[in-house]
């Protein structure tokens, strides 16, 4: 029998941050597997629209941004992952630059927009498509290095060898494959996706969101935290039901949208924080001064009229489209919105390297627990992939040389 194949570096995922971990891994000097389970672009970073944030402003520091993260998770994040990932925020943004993702820019600086529960202008966006041009950006210069890719690779099985890692898949339209690595980098995300099945509801997770990652971790003694901590994006599409699950970027109120009620009231601060603003909604409707869509579904309105034209085109463009181009203009007339399944708050355990309590053993993105507490800010989520992958990365490919 042919042994296994080894790789010094083995990364299980390839959204932002198993891409991150895999391009900082292999410039670290580290031979570089990245196994995904579906197509190597299959994944919930390049359906990220927001925007990543970033403390560039003048009025603006590393120290203010872990604030707002620490005020926004309710004081349940761990401050050494808070001071981590903001400390590292500008050099984050400017390693994507270099790999070629060109952020919106006015003025002779970025454009930065106030996201729910910042304190200061500090969300950086590429349009409404940010995550898809960092992932583009990373994914190219992953496959531009000596990285080898394994797509439509399963995870089924990871176990610890006398002198290595061994992870098995399942392979689709082929033989199991089993490759050996001296160190693992789990960036597979979260599960939402299932989770909104099991629970008949609707979600704007990539239908590989299923979390069977975290359980082979967790079985093999990993420790997790905050697993029940899953997060709704506040603004879903409602109607049409072309729209329906499609996560309306936040940016609409970052750019004056405001959430009304039927009586055309407004009942909550647009800018707080997503779990404040998702409870709110739910208790409008519970109250009875909800709307309700043509089939029948919940939902009150996000008023997007007020929106100025320029900062929509500039900002909003593939937002425009989407309901343009289901017959709805957004700048002439609200849409109807409700909360949608989005984000696994919790996760693995790490430290500051992206270790997991196993040695040899590293987890960035969605997978790991403890950035965000119990409720994460928007844009944070793209910043943990960038930050703590090439963390993950870096410390990975270092333990593998020892």
């Amino acid at each position: 029998m042919t042994p296994p194949a080894r790789y010094d570096v083995l990364v299980i995922g390839s959204g932002a941050s198993g891409l991150a971990a895999a391009v900082a891994a292999e410039r670290g000097g580290a031979s570089v597997a990245l196994a995904t389970k579906g197509s190597i672009q299959a994944n919930n970073s390049s359906k990220a629209q927001g925007g990543i944030q970033a403390p560039f402003g003048a009025d603006d520091s590393p120290e203010l941004h872990a604030e707002d993260m620490m005020r926004s998770s309710h004081d349940t994040a761990d401050p050494r992952l808070v001071e981590a990932l903001t400390g590292d925020a500008q050099s984050g943004i400017h390693w994507l630059e270099e790999l070629g993702c060109a952020f919106t820019r006015e003025n002779g600086g970025y454009r930065l927009a106030r996201c729910g529960g910042a304190s200061r202008h500090r969300l950086l966006q590429v349009g409404d498509r940010t995550g898809h041009a960092i992932t583009k950006a990373l994914r190219e210069a992953h496959e531009g290095g000596s990285a080898r890719s394994f797509q439509n690779h399963a995870l089924t099985a990871l176990e610890v060898t006398p002198s290595s890692w061994r992870a098995s898949f399942d392979v689709k339209d082929g033989d199991p494959v089993t490759l050996d690595a001296g160190t693992v980098v789990l960036a597979a995300g979260g599960r939402c996706y299932a989770e909104a099945e099991r629970r008949h509801e609707l979600s704007t997770n990539h239908p590989n969101a299923t979390g069977e990652v975290t359980r082979i971790a967790l079985d093999l003694g990993a420790e997790a935290r905050d697993l029940d901590a899953l997060q709704y994006h506040p603004n879903g599409g409602a109607w049409p039901v072309t729209m329906q699950g499609y996560s309306i970027p936040e940016t609409t109120r970052a750019y004056g949208a405001v959430l009304l009620n039927a009586n055309g009231e407004e009942f909550t601060d647009s800018l707080g924080p997503r779990d404040v603003v998702s409870q709110a909604i739910f208790d409008e409707v519970a109250a009875g001064r909800g709307v309700e869509t043509e089939d029948g579904r919940p939902a009150v309105y996000l008023d997007t009229t007020r929106i100025s034209e320029a900062d929509a085109d500039i900002s909003l463009p593939y937002m425009l489209r989407r309901y343009r181009g289901a017959g709805i203009d957004p700048l002439t007339e609200p849409l109807l919105t409700f909360p949608v399944l989005h984000y696994q708050n919790g996760g693995l355990v790490i430290d500051e390297s992206a270790e997991t309590t196993l040695e040899g053993l590293y987890a960035c993105g969605e997978i790991a627990g403890g950035t965000h507490g119990r409720n994460r800010m928007m844009g944070n989520s793209l910043l943990e992939c960038v930050v703590f992958g090439r963390r993950a990365g870096r410390a990975a490919s270092e333990k593998a040389s020892v």
